[in-house]
């Protein structure tokens, strides 16, 4: 097999005339080390010594913005700042300018509707494990295509399953990591079993999280009951809902059974992309009356509404 030696100039052109798998979902981009903004997704490139690649050392988040209008920038961020700290990792920039970066992404992709994944790494450097072989960290800012829920998932519900994935640790759990490979078994365990969501829980027998969600149920007796569990992600969307339905619709934190499951009014999921998804059926067997219920499309409109109120314009 005779394998051409390229100089630079040769080699990036050569990736110019690739085919792109995604790169019609890629709207624009940003690197850290280039300091501008880019929209052609062929030049979107992360070196492989990147401890990001490699190690999974780095963390991130997801946004989006609907009607180009931003949604939970700041709640975003401090999450971000916390999984940092946990994590020993510096941006290469204050953290102003991460939030001025992600306007101008958004701004270039030149869409009303998408998606902003933020990723910080430990930086390129080499392919060991200690991370003084970087010496600087990386930021990567993404705008890419949202692809809407289909009306028929909020309309009928989704099918859910016990994983047979464990939660994470909780030390871990609490950091937005880049390395989710539990995540994404989680994922292709449910598409091999024909289910729309995952769902796995802890040592204990409680439930966790979703693959990319928290989950909740609304009890017999009405009140909206949150995982208590250290081995799930505090999640923006949830948070921001219990702000919003605070003195109003009664909470409570405690341990989720499979059974506890099974006796719920409702089940729904929260995420960035999908705000709140009713649940109707979990390993098979139906919740309640098997329709999504009314807390479920409350929140899904609370969300929804306040993001158009209190939405960052760009």
């Amino acid at each position: 097999m005779d394998i051409p030696i390229l100089d630079g100039p040769d080699y990036l052109a050569r990736v110019q005339t690739l085919e792109r798998p995604g790169a019609e979902t890629v709207l624009a981009f940003y690197e850290h080390r280039v300091g501008a903004v880019c929209t052609d997704p062929k030049a979107l490139l992360i070196p492989a010594d990147d401890h990001l690649v490699h190690r999974g050392d780095g963390v991130f988040e997801s946004l989006k913005f609907i009607g180009r209008k931003l949604y939970q920038v700041d709640a975003h961020l401090e999450r971000m700042r916390r999984s940092c700290a946990t994590a020993f990792l510096e941006p290469p920039c204050p953290w102003e300018q991460v939030k001025d970066i992600i306007m101008a992404v958004a701004k270039a992709g030149g869409r009303d509707d998408g998606l902003i994944r933020i990723l910080m790494g430990r930086g390129p450097g080499g392919f060991g494990i200690d991370p003084a072989e970087c010496p600087r960290s990386s930021l990567y800012v993404v705008a890419h295509v949202l692809v809407p829920k289909p009306e028929s998932l909020y309309e009928q519900g989704m099918d859910a399953f016990k994983t047979s994935i464990p939660a994470k640790q909780d030390w871990i759990a609490s950091i937005k990591s880049t390395n989710y490979l539990p995540n994404v078994l989680m994922k292709r365990e449910a598409a091999e079993k024909g289910y729309d969501m995952p769902v796995c829980f802890d040592k204990h027998g409680y439930v966790a999280e979703g693959a990319i969600d928290n989950v909740a149920i609304v009890d017999p007796d009405g009140v909206l009951v949150i995982p208590e569990s250290r081995n799930a992600l505090t999640g923006t969307t949830m948070t921001r809902l219990l702000d919003l339905i605070a003195g109003e619709v009664r909470v409570r934190f405690t341990g989720i059974t499979e059974g506890d499951i099974y006796q719920a009014q409702e089940m729904m999921s929260f995420g960035t992309s999908g705000d709140c998804i009713p649940i109707v059926r979990f390993n098979g067997k139906p919740i309640h009356d098997v329709r999504p219920g009314p807390m479920a499309k409350r929140f899904r409109r609370l969300l929804m509404d306040d993001l158009e109120a209190n939405g960052i314009p760009f």
